[in-house]
């Protein structure tokens, strides 16, 4: 019984979370009710449905049929009381089981929307985005819709306040040597928290873009990236922020953005913090050479681990055009400055 209360607890503890983020609830129901002609009369399988609250939205749009598919004997309590409680038992189906597992009414037609809320940390990390492609696979009709539709990931080179200047005086005392071990400690893994938008040393470049109708699974198992840029303002490097967008189709699209310079969300950004032999203060148009590289944790597929590789700008190609301050970047603006005005 002890095990069981605990389970419980964190489970509620986590939809309430999900539920207070308020950036998060107003994209899936913005995206939802003010697209409701997508909805009208539809069927829509909901995958990993939790409290049920995106089905009973979808329910209040319209939708003739919705499953709502999902894994935790908790949330599908709590689904089923929720669907329940706002009379709609004749539209919704809560169904406890994975969508691995789940199987259509043997004469029933495929869903004309699938709709989930599966993103993890940096989009990827700790999601479930597997389990709705596959739902898309089996489960949706060729001219089918999902929701979202399509996910950017973004990273920009910033500072960390939280780990760095903080500690350099608490309340008087300097505490920048167990600043060091903190940093040391965290070093192993992305470190998640909020940063302010002047945190950033860029407003952000495309690390990778998907599209959740014709994206394979087998895709996303290793990202790598790699780009020059130049730094648009002054300021301690120390790392390098990853956050993700997410937009949804209709008329009245929405996107739900976890970038530092929108409002909060529970998914904070996820910063990889730089050696402090790495760290250096830069002005305003620095290049910054770096790489990344995101792969599937093969013990576990739902977890992707991230390498960073700092690189020599000297050495790397440069987009064109490049803003940094290399004479070589300059050079080549001022040529094509040139070239525009002849």
């Amino acid at each position: 019984l002890t095990t069981i209360f605990i389970h419980s607890g964190i489970s509620s503890q986590i939809h309430e979370l999900m539920l207070k983020d308020r950036p998060r609830q107003e994209a899936y129901y913005n995206a939802i009710m003010k697209n409701k002609e997508l909805f009208k009369d539809k069927i829509v399988l909901d995958v990993g449905a939790g409290t049920g609250i995106l089905s009973a939205f979808c329910a209040k749009a319209g939708a003739r049929l919705v499953y709502a598919v999902e894994a935790s004997n908790l949330a599908t309590k709590v689904a089923l009381e929720l669907i329940e409680e706002n009379g709609l038992t004749e539209i919704v189906k809560v169904i406890y089981s994975t969508i691995e597992e789940f199987v259509l009414p043997t004469t029933a037609e495929k869903v004309d929307i699938i709709v989930s809320e599966w993103m993890g940390f940096y989009l990827l990390h700790e999601g479930m985005l597997d389990s709705v492609l596959y739902a898309r696979d089996h489960f949706l009709k060729p001219d089918g819709q999902m929701f979202p539709s399509e996910c950017t990931i973004f990273v920009a080179p910033c500072s960390v306040p939280s780990l760095f200047d903080y500690w350099q005086n608490i309340d008087g005392v300097n505490m920048q040597r167990f600043a060091s071990k903190l940093r040391s400690q965290k070093s192993s893994r992305p470190e998640i928290t909020h940063l302010k938008p002047n945190d950033l040393l860029h407003e952000g470049i495309v690390f990778h873009w998907m599209n959740l109708l014709d994206v394979n699974a087998r895709d996303l198992d290793e990202i790598c990236f790699k780009e020059v840029v130049a730094t648009q303002s002054a300021g301690k490097h120390q790392g390098f922020c990853i956050w993700f967008d997410v937009r949804f189709p209709g008329e009245e699209s929405v996107t739900l953005s976890t970038s530092p310079l929108a409002p909060e969300t529970h998914w904070k950004q996820c910063v990889v913090v730089l050696p402090e032999e790495n760290c250096e203060q830069l002005e305003e148009k620095s290049p910054i050479a770096f790489k990344i590289l995101m792969k599937r944790n093969p013990n576990d597929a739902r977890k992707y681990n991230l390498e960073v590789e700092l690189l020599d700008p000297n050495e790397e190609e440069h987009p064109v055009p490049c803003s940094c301050h290399m004479t070589k970047c300059i050079l080549t603006e001022a040529h094509l400055k040139m070239m525009d005005t002849s």
